[in-house]
């Protein structure tokens, strides 16, 4: 486990809302010959982060990563085959059915597909509604009052309230799920991919409504995305995960302008809106061949049959994650280089420009 993000906070810091140390999940897959063993699959590997109140950490990587894993795991949809969560001072993974009934409340998840996230036989008001008398809060009369002001405030107040999904457009019915995860008023909220089924102006209504609704309300999120030019606008720090690894964490202003892990720099290289920085570009990064099998991942580095910078370290050692001079951990045996390597002066732009609202 990372020494980097496992240690222990010190007295005078805040305590976080979140932290995850040395989470692992493995599955167990069917037999692919009659006698021969069972083959494990390792789906996340000894991932650690913090997370506070109010702020939104980023999970990228490419499919098949990890990146929901992560999130299933935190929420309690899988259960941990290593490692600790522990959500406001509680350890989650120690918790029983009856500890995670209650605190539920508290950690919410905005599913990707919205159409299959909503029941089709309940109209939005009702199923906004639902959350609030599964945990028994408030009055009949105040849970009317609470789903009417937060469907007001997600835009889908008055006669849509009454509607059924699918009497609504994509953006509308995304504004649903948001509104049904928010009205319990939680401290954690999962996103995974909750805007890649909608089109790119209502993407962006979707996304300045949860960044409102973050200042607004306090929220943290674990936002979990592969649009990089996205995560870009939202968050405030970004973890780039590979093979189920964490394997870059820094503050999203740093990554971007100079991501340190070979992987990290292909994948903002790969995006000309992504890569360009207050004046600076970063020099695109290519790996030869394709991802190797979480089943079978090969020794030392998982990225090293892939990296230009690889040596004979990389194919023996697994690199941990590290803390390198300007605050981020990286786990790559050349980093430096990696990161000298990857900036060249040219004309850029500056990234804290807002994410514009569509017409």
């Amino acid at each position: 486990m990372s020494a980097v993000l496992a240690e222990a906070t010190e007295p005078d810091e805040p305590r976080p809302l979140l932290r995850v140390a040395g989470l692992a999940r493995r599955f167990i897959l069917p037999r692919t010959s009659l006698f021969g063993p069972r083959p494990e699959l390792t789906a996340v590997a000894d991932v650690s982060f913090d997370l506070a109140a109010g702020e939104t950490l980023a999970v990228v990587g490419e499919s098949g990563c990890g990146k929901s894993t992560v999130g299933n795991l935190v929420l309690n949809l899988l259960s941990p085959s290593a490692g600790s969560i522990r959500f406001d001072g509680e350890d989650l993974a120690a918790a029983d059915d009856t500890r995670w009934r209650d605190r539920r409340r508290d950690l919410q998840l905005i599913f990707q597909d919205s159409r299959s996230a909503l029941d089709p036989r309940l109209t939005v008001e009702a199923q906004v509604a639902e959350g609030l008398e599964i945990h028994k809060v408030a009055t009949a009369a105040d849970r009317k009052i609470m789903v009417a002001a937060m469907l007001e405030a997600v835009g889908l107040g008055g006669d849509l309230a009454r509607r059924y999904p699918h009497e609504l457009s994509g953006g509308q019915q995304q504004r649903a799920v948001i509104a049904r995860a928010l009205v319990l008023e939680p401290k954690l909220v999962v996103c995974d991919e909750p805007v890649a089924a909608l089109d790119v102006s209502v993407q962006a209504q979707v996304v300045n409504l949860l960044r409102d609704l973050q200042r607004n309300l306090g929220l943290a999120y674990l936002f979990i995305s592969h649009d990089l030019s996205l995560v870009r606008h939202v968050a405030d720090r970004v973890a780039v995960m590979y093979l189920g690894r964490f394997v870059e964490v820094a503050e999203c202003r740093d990554l971007f302008a100079a991501p340190a892990h070979p992987y990290a720099r292909a994948l903002i290289g790969a995006v000309p809106a992504a890569r360009s920085r207050r004046g600076r570009l970063v020099r695109p990064l290519r790996l030869e061949g394709e991802p190797p099998s979480p089943m079978n991942p090969p020794s030392g580095c998982p990225l090293h049959p892939r990296c230009p910078f690889a040596t004979d370290v990389c194919r023996t050692e697994l690199p941990a994650l590290r803390p390198l001079a300007d605050g981020r951990s990286v786990a790559c045996h050349h980093a430096e280089a990696s990161q000298a390597d990857g900036l060249e002066a040219q004309g850029g732009s500056d990234a804290s420009q807002p994410l514009k609202v569509f017409p």
